[in-house]
């Protein structure tokens, strides 16, 4: 387990974190560790029972109990909801210093030119969801003399582009360029006082997968933000997450490949077109 003391000075005992899609999964097991790390912590979900059990588990690992624990019902596509949560925040703890955006849906809304509302209201959560987390935080972050820390959850999927989600997709790679501005944003805005990152899990067994049981190939939600406090612990923006199939190796190699569609002139997704298979195979054998 990575010793606090290397993290950044926001995750100070006592210091307030503000985690959306809260209430399981990867937002889960984020906020249970920060409880144990003697963090106040602020859960932002859906309302109903499963976010109420989530405050329970965590109250669980504080050693205040609920007294540190504050649970919020909020739809994050919503931006009123936001400033609502922030404003609970503020009046139960005071200013936050950890932003961890992490809400997020995986539904299918189809081909591109279908659905387009079903489209919308996936972007409207995966995207906007981010950004007004953003708006309902970073401004006090920023006039703070606090240091401070936001993490927003995205997805490989957004960087390679696989057919099968072209929606979901689009919401992680705007979502990439989103959080590499807001980086560049914060450098000139307040030096290194406050910083952004980039989370990229690998597969992850929650409840976007779909799956009653974790696959072999993927990693438990608390296996990933072990590995998200290893790289903050580096000082890395991308937080590029392996699993038990895919490694580093076999990532930077599928990167490389999307990106030189561009360099190359090869055709768009051309890892898996039909005249690229061979040479793609070819290629991510260098890797093994």
């Amino acid at each position: 387990m990575t010793d606090q003391r290397s993290l950044p000075a926001a995750f100070a005992p006592g210091d307030v974190a503000v985690v959306t899609g809260a209430a399981s999964g990867i937002g889960l097991a984020a906020a249970r560790r920060f409880a144990g790390m003697g963090l106040k912590i602020a859960l932002a979900d859906l309302a109903g029972a499963t976010l109420d059990k989530a405050a329970k588990d965590v109250a669980s690992a504080s050693a205040n109990g609920a007294t540190d624990v504050l649970a919020v019902a909020v739809d994050v596509a919503r931006r009123d909801d936001l400033a609502r949560l922030a404003n609970e925040v503020k009046s139960r703890f005071g200013a936050v210093s950890i932003l961890m955006n992490n809400a997020g849906v995986g539904r299918n809304p189809g081909l591109p030119w279908e659905n387009s509302d079903d489209w919308k209201s996936l972007i409207d959560v995966n995207l906007w969801g981010v950004i007004h987390g953003v708006e309902a935080f970073a401004p006090a972050m920023i006039a703070s003399d606090r240091p401070g820390v936001i993490i927003n959850t995205g997805s490989k999927q957004g960087i390679t582009s696989p057919p099968g989600n072209a929606a979901y997709n689009m919401s992680k790679a705007a979502l990439k360029n989103y959080t590499e501005s807001l980086a560049d944003a914060l450098l000139k805005a307040c030096g290194d006082r406050i910083s952004a990152h980039l989370l990229i899990p690998g597969h992850t067994f929650t409840g976007i997968t779909e799956a009653r049981e974790k696959p072999a190939s993927a990693w438990l939600p608390e296996q990933v933000v072990d590995f998200m406090f290893d790289s903050l612990a580096r000082g890395d923006f991308y937080i590029l997450c392996p699993d038990n199939a895919v490694n580093r190796k076999m990532d930077e190699r599928r990167m490389q490949w999307a990106v030189d569609d561009i360099i190359l002139n090869r055709p768009a997704l051309s890892r898996w077109h039909p005249r690229y298979k061979d040479s793609f195979e070819r290629f991510m054998a260098e890797a093994t």
